[in-house]
Formats: structure tokens, sequence, C-alpha cells
């Protein structure tokens, strides 16, 4: 093997990453989708940059950043089937119990679309569940088992 090569394996090999900071998202209106995550799921509001216009909101353990399309009428809706980026992002919660909870409490809101109710995730014992929220966004609500 070329030492050179071996090398900078070993040093990149020690270079870990400690989680997520935070996930920005453009969303066609970060007051609604803001809204969303505060009134539904508990999230507040950590900061916010009127002028980009950007609003931060954190759970406590996740923060999330929505940038607010420039043109949203001429946005393109996030097809995860043809777009590279993301897919999905998940949410862990307490357990199964509170992931049926929210499945009824979003099942009930007009501006969400639920993909698949909750459900177990292959062979283990957790469940999830995947909506479209405001703002397009798809989003897993993961409860381990």
């Amino acid at each position: 093997m070329n030492q050179a090569l071996d090398s900078t394996r070993q040093t990149t090999s020690a270079i870990t990453t400690q989680g997520i900071h935070h996930l920005g998202l453009t969303v066609e209106d970060i007051h609604k989708t803001a809204n969303f995550f505060q009134e539904q799921l508990g999230f507040t509001v950590v900061g916010e940059v009127p002028d980009y216009p950007a609003i931060f909101l954190s759970d406590g353990t996740t923060m999330l950043t929505f940038w607010q399309a420039l043109e949203p009428g001429s946005a393109i809706p996030f097809d995860r089937h043809h777009n590279i980026g993301l897919h999905h992002f998940a949410l862990a919660v307490k357990d199964a119990d509170t992931l049926e909870k929210l499945h009824w409490q979003l099942s009930d809101l007009d501006d969400v679309a639920i993909e698949f109710s909750p459900e177990a995730l292959g062979q283990s014992n957790s469940r999830h569940m995947i909506c479209t929220i405001p703002g397009g966004l798809r989003v897993e609500f993961f409860a381990a088992g």
C-alpha cells in the first residue's frame, strides 16, 4: 500500500463528528413551517434573521433552521424520487404511545399529509411514521423499541 495514502487514512480515521449541529431547510413559508414546529411539537424560537429571512428553532436537542424561498410561487416542490439531497429527516419521540398520539394529532390538520401511519420499522420493535408538513418537508417520527 502507498505509505502516503496509508498515512492519510490514519489521520482521517481519528476525525469524529458529534452529531448534527443544525439542519437548514428552505421552505415556502418560514412562519407557517415554524408555527407547525412550535404548536405541534413544542419547539421554541432560538433566533431569527428577518433580513434573510430565517427562523431558528430548537426542541432542546435538535436545532432546525428554516430559510424562506425567494419566490415560493415558482419554487419546485421536493420530489424524493427525482431530487438530489434531502429525502426526509427523522425526529425521535419518547415512545410508541407518543408516536400514536402524534399521529392522531397531525391527522386532524389540513396542511399535513400522512404518508403512512405508525408501523413497525422492519423486523425491529421500533415504530415510525412519515408525513409531509407545512413547507413541503417530509418528516419521519421515530420511536425506538
